[in-house]
């Protein structure tokens, strides 16, 4: 088993990584912006009582969203 501190530590280290390559990814070009940012929350609450907040609130701001204002509608 690995003791926590150490466990904590790489944690952070790859919830972070993910989440500033899918923050780069936002700029330059690249797919798979978003899911990258959520699975470094998802990685990180694993560990921090703050990043599952964050999960949480991402949960329920995504539940708002309309898929339908992003499709592009088809001329005539």
């Amino acid at each position: 088993m690995i003791p926590k501190p150490l466990r904590k530590i790489v944690v952070l280290v790859i919830g972070s990584t993910l989440i500033i390559l899918g923050l780069a990814l936002i700029i330059l070009p690249g797919p798979f912006t978003m899911p990258l940012v959520v699975l470094g929350l998802v990685v990180l609450a694993l560990e921090f009582a703050w990043a599952e907040s964050l999960l949480i609130r991402a949960k329920n701001h995504a539940k708002k969203l309309d898929p339908r204002k992003f499709k592009k509608s088809k001329p005539d």
